[in-house]
């Protein structure tokens, strides 16, 4: 016996009800345990919150002693929804001028998969195989390496003891702020999920004229990591990252935001949006800290890179692809906020970037926006090293100046 037309319309409306609470319910936000408070009178007034409401003072979320991270071990680790309790005292608080209970933010790695493509043993983008390459070839021929500028990449982690990457390993630029700990190596997995922030890395720094893999673009550069993607990401995660020794870290290199999916609308928070302002003013000794970011793989969807507060913000430089022929590839996302394009792969028979890999490895395979964000890095590098101050500059000024690039200011 066939439905009748009205039974028919129930049964669609009931799914259509069923997929409404699911999307919503995806895009509800995940509290956690921590807190973000914000005190006038520093370490001591944190911690007397701490004591006086039961929570633990996991110290300065930047070094002026306002911002502090609190973790209350007597809330759940992750819930949909905010402790009312803790946010009552906290509002009543004289002391207290500013807090906010963390939540999850989804990030991914904008990384593209595309199987079975040929192996390419030359870097076709900048070895002159292709007419309109990076002009890398004629920069290095300048004695252009990127020495002395220092780029860290904020992804899963970077292999520190890469064959390719070890000689120009910087500790100091590195950090894992999923454990809280100084150590950025990836965690490995069956899948190897975590080889996005190594596969990053050595297109901006692999280690020349040493007989492994490729060459990064400013070989020479040093490079550390920040293993920020492989846990539960929070606004003062982000933040911590994005202000990492911001007077030692000339150059950022993020490539990963919100979903790519044509429906999401989403940027930085609070912190985050103040660890970019402090960055842009104060780092670099005041010449402002250089964020490099992925636009985004998303145009299979019709996503919008104006959508993503992290490539649109005037703190970042939006890098977006093209492929080896000029054009525009099928993920690429157009939005007023690209500040430039370099190389990666379009259709599936088109060469991809060659650059380091997990457990030592050398990879072809590396595609999407992901991989011209460290390009744009790596190519930022040589201009600061070439705008370098002259060394009678740094016997006056004792370095004050702020190191390679002291003459080019973050916009």
């Amino acid at each position: 016996m066939r439905p009748s037309q009205t039974e028919l319309w129930l049964g669609l409306t009931l799914t259509l009800a069923l997929l409404a609470v699911r999307w919503a319910s995806a895009q509800a936000p995940i509290y956690v345990s921590s807190w973000a408070v914000r005190v006038t009178k520093g370490y001591q007034e944190a911690e007397r919150l701490a004591r006086k409401f039961g929570f633990v003072n996991l110290g300065q979320i930047f070094p002026d002693d306002q911002y502090f991270h609190l973790r209350h071990r007597g809330v759940a680790q992750q819930s949909l929804t905010p402790h009312w309790g803790h946010r009552l005292r906290l509002k009543k608080d004289p002391k207290v001028r500013w807090f906010e209970q963390q939540t999850l933010r989804r990030r991914v790695k904008r990384s593209l998969v595309v199987p079975t493509d040929p192996w390419f043993s030359k870097q076709w983008y900048m070895n002159k195989e292709i007419q309109q390459d990076l002009n890398i070839l004629k920069a290095w021929n300048q004695g252009l390496t990127g020495r002395g500028v220092v780029i860290s990449i904020l992804d899963d982690g970077i292999e520190k003891d890469h064959p390719d990457l070890w000689a120009n390993y910087d500790p100091l630029a590195s950090y894992d702020f999923n454990d809280y700990d100084p150590d950025p190596q990836p965690r490995y997995t069956p899948n190897d999920e975590n080889r996005h922030g190594t596969r990053c890395a050595g297109e901006v720094s692999a280690t020349a004229n040493n007989g492994f893999c490729g060459a990064g673009v400013a070989f020479n550069a040093r490079i550390g990591g920040v293993r920020m993607l492989d846990g539960a990401i929070t606004d003062i995660v982000e933040a911590q990252s994005l202000s990492l020794q911001p007077q030692h870290i000339h150059i950022y290199s993020a490539s990963w935001g919100p979903e790519d999916d044509g429906r999401t609308v989403d940027g930085p928070g609070l912190l985050t949006q103040e660890a970019f302002r402090r960055g842009v003013t104060k780092g670099r000794q005041g010449l402002g800290t250089l964020f490099i970011w992925a636009s985004g793989n998303g145009g299979l969807h019709y996503d919008n890179c104006n959508c993503d507060g992290y490539t649109n913000s005037i703190h970042t430089l939006s890098v977006g692809s093209t492929t080896r022929q000029g054009r525009v590839p099928w993920y690429s996302e157009a939005c007023a906020s690209t500040f430039t394009t370099t190389f990666s792969s379009g259709v599936v028979t088109d060469p991809q970037i060659v650059t380091t890999d997990l457990h030592h490895q050398c990879t072809d395979k590396h595609t999407g926006t992901s991989a011209s964000a460290p390009l744009a890095a790596g190519m930022i590098a040589l201009a600061l090293e070439a705008n370098e101050p002259p060394l009678w500059l740094w016997a006056a000024g004792r370095g004050v100046a702020g190191g390679p690039g002291s003459r080019v200011a973050a916009h």
